[in-house]
């Protein structure tokens, strides 16, 4: 017979991060009661990869091997290659000189284990079956997160259709453009997003069309295009079915209120006029010029509050652009991390203890691949601090600067915040 508790806990949206933690506490903790609350009328991703390293795959398995599970059976049919390989880079803007455009310049190696992209929205919908139903209720947009009055201390969820909602605490999981990092953290610069000064084009084309452009073996293992203030990146997905491309550019500033804009095909090429034909080719196979703007968080001083019980998860805690391409596996510490601490949490009164364990190991970590992915983002395109184009410079600051996300050890940082939530260190933020 499954424990009983008084604690509830909800869930703010429904994207990655809030599944895969929805799926974590149903597992883990079944003395919590989880409602998942999404403000779309059903689960849904855009078409695009994603990708995972071996560290953030293991850490799935951790979580739950079902989630493992998940993304093996997205991946399979990827080549992985031996020894592993992250991207090949290789040249594309014609105007870089003394080298030979389009030839491998280096090779990022990977590590060992299951790793690779996966088409977002089928990952997904693969997760999306391991939530009971009755568990999400959607059409649920968030506009407010008051304190009960009742002496509880609970959250009153508001929501757009007039409705409320009672809890425990909440975990607000809703992405970038997070409503309830806005109520955390309040009226500071940190609150919203910022642009990069980069944007993308994201496209998905059949792998057999690829072959055609770039011969057999290019298509199926991760590339990188550099180019001077644009790169395109390039790498399987769907089960090796699918070529997916991303297309980066720069810009000063973004004015349109709108993350993504309608452009024409003929805009889209202009931005890709120096690269060398073949990659001109991937540009032309995509097939809508909308333009991804990227923007990122600034360091929140704090991922919870007290006054209700809120903390947050994934990209409401930590978006980043997507060069360095760990963006979701944070996603995934972060949640093993939290569900563990969540586990072994009885009372409403451990929580305070269990955010502040959390917030203590995943906030400095996460909160570096912010600022790194947007030095990558500079480093692919020759904008390098102390890189610029010096390709030699470019490989050998390529070839270590991984290594802190991928042989990270999540067992000590949870050790670390087990103790941390047994010794009930005290933080009120």
């Amino acid at each position: 017979m499954a424990e009983r508790s008084s604690l509830s806990i909800a869930i703010v949206g429904g994207g990655i991060a809030g599944l895969t933690l929805t799926v974590a506490l149903l597992t883990k903790c079944p003395h919590i009661k989880v409602t998942l609350y999404e403000s779309a009328a059903a689960f849904g991703e855009i078409g695009a990869g994603v990708g995972f390293s071996p560290v953030m795959v293991r850490t799935m398995g951790m979580i739950d091997p079902r989630i493992e599970a998940a993304f093996i059976k997205c991946n399979k049919g990827n080549v992985n290659p031996d020894p592993p390989v992250w991207f090949t880079a290789r040249v594309g803007d014609k105007r870089k000189k003394g080298v030979e455009l389009g030839e491998e310049s280096f090779t990022i190696p990977a590590r060992e284990g299951p790793n690779g992209g996966v088409h977002r929205a089928q990952f997904l919908d693969e997760l999306v079956k391991l939530v009971p139903e009755g568990v999400a209720q959607f059409k649920k947009r968030l506009r407010d997160i008051t304190e009960a009055t009742d002496g509880s201390g609970d959250a009153i969820l508001h929501f757009a259709d007039g409705s409320t909602a009672q809890h425990s605490a909440v975990l607000g999981c809703d992405g970038i453009k997070s409503r309830v990092r806005q109520i955390v953290l309040g009226d500071v610069p940190e609150a919203q997003a910022v642009f990069s000064g980069k944007y993308a084009y994201r496209g998905i084309f059949p792998m057999t069309k690829a072959i055609e452009i770039l011969g057999e073996e290019i298509p199926k293992m991760p590339q990188m295009w550099l180019g001077y203030h644009a790169h395109i990146l390039t790498f399987p997905i769907a089960n090796g079915t699918l070529f997916n491309v991303v297309a980066f550019g720069s810009r000063p500033t973004w004015e349109d209120k709108n993350w993504v804009v309608q452009t024409s095909r003929d805009e889209m090429m202009e931005d890709f006029k120096h690269f060398i034909p073949a990659a001109q080719k991937i540009i032309e196979n995509m097939q809508k010029p909308d333009i991804w703007a990227l923007f990122y968080h600034l360091p929140a001083a704090t991922y919870y509050t007290t006054k209700p019980l809120i903390c947050l998860v994934g990209d409401a805690a930590h978006a980043s652009t997507p060069q360095q391409g760990s963006g979701a596996g944070m996603c995934i510490e972060d949640v093993h991390v939290l569900s563990e601490l969540l586990s072994a949490c009885r009372q409403k009164e451990q929580l305070t203890n269990v955010f502040h364990a959390y917030d203590a190991v995943r906030r400095p970590r996460s909160q570096r691949l912010v600022a790194t992915s947007k030095e990558a983002g500079k480093l692919w395109e020759f904008e390098g601090e102390g890189v610029g184009d010096d390709l030699d410079a470019l490989r050998n600051n390529a070839l270590s600067r991984m290594d802190w996300i991928w042989d990270h050890e999540i067992s000590k940082d949870l050790m670390t915040a087990k103790l941390m939530m047994k010794e009930g260190l005290p933080n009120t933020p």
